[in-house]
């Protein structure tokens, strides 16, 4: 679902989005959570040393991001999808070896935080952007704490997200209708393009060029605007089903395919070529 040129690329199949109006965060103390640790019968906490590693701790984890500050992974975790209004998701934070940093980092409690099932993210200017249930939210890179909650009204399911260097963010909505929302550093929610050739979009990336490229669910499309709305290149990857895309410096384009579970790497000029198979739910990338 995401990312910028720049970037660094970390296999992420991790089990492998009118007027806004900004939302005030909540009067109670937030609490980030805290790297994986043991409390001993003496009632001391000891955290766990370098020669372990711990695996796992997702629950639909539906994107990822890259932090280079921490050199850490951002996971997405969508709680209990059964349950729409539960307000139970959280962000992990993963170690590149793909081991667990911690756990809970957004959302070791729910005071203060409301994020219900978080899907496509990105991270700008020391904020984590990620599109929840018809809200984009935006925390602190560095503390977890929530800062804004901006509604997107009309927004059915928003899924992916980028966010260029202004601080303007791009949001796809995948069904029932294609869609790609606006919203600037300002909080003004406008909608960017609508049907075809969007077909069920998911994955968002700025590319080096500012411009906003978009991978279809429903065929192998891989689409750039420009900043005005327009399509300015139409590309294809090997296999359809896209979910995640990453675009490099070079203008290279990684898609994955979440219902082939594969890779695509599309170099500029060149013909799409699969880089990588038989990834199970090859969602988002980073």
């Amino acid at each position: 679902m995401i990312h910028s040129a720049n970037r660094r690329i970390v296999p992420a199949a991790l089990i492998t989005v009118v007027v806004a109006v900004a939302v005030p965060v909540a009067a109670q103390d937030f609490v980030a959570g805290e790297p994986i640790g043991a409390l001993s019968e003496a009632g001391e906490w000891r955290p766990m040393s370098d020669n372990v590693k711990v695996f796992g701790s997702f629950h639909f984890s539906e994107s990822c991001t890259f932090d280079p500050d921490k050199n850490l992974v951002l996971a997405m975790n969508a709680g209990n999808r059964v349950e729409d209004n539960d307000d139970d998701g959280y962000v992990s934070l993963i170690n590149p070896d793909g081991s667990v940093h911690t756990p809970k980092w957004i959302g070791a409690t729910r005071d203060g935080l409301e994020l219900h099932d978080p899907l496509g993210s990105a991270i700008s200017n020391g904020v984590l952007y990620t599109v929840d249930s018809g809200y984009v939210r935006l925390f602190d890179l560095a503390t977890g704490r929530p800062q804004r909650s901006i509604p997107v009204p009309g927004s059915t399911l928003l899924n992916g997200i980028a966010v260029a260097d202004d601080g303007t963010i791009y949001a796809s909505n995948t069904r029932p209708t294609g869609q790609l929302w606006k919203v600037t550093a300002g909080g003004e929610v406008s909608l960017f393009a609508e049907g075809a050739p969007l077909e069920a979009p998911n994955g968002v990336a700025i590319d080096q060029d500012g411009n906003i490229v978009v991978v279809n669910v429903g065929d192998n499309a891989v689409l750039t605007y420009d900043p005005a709305g327009s399509v300015i290149r139409t590309e294809r990857s090997v296999e359809g089903g896209n979910d995640g895309v990453v675009v490099t410096a070079d203008g290279t384009k990684y898609v994955s395919s979440v219902r082939h579970g594969s890779v695509s790497r599309i170099r500029p000029g060149q013909e799409a070529e699969i880089i990588a198979s038989g990834i199970p739910s090859a969602a988002s990338m980073c």
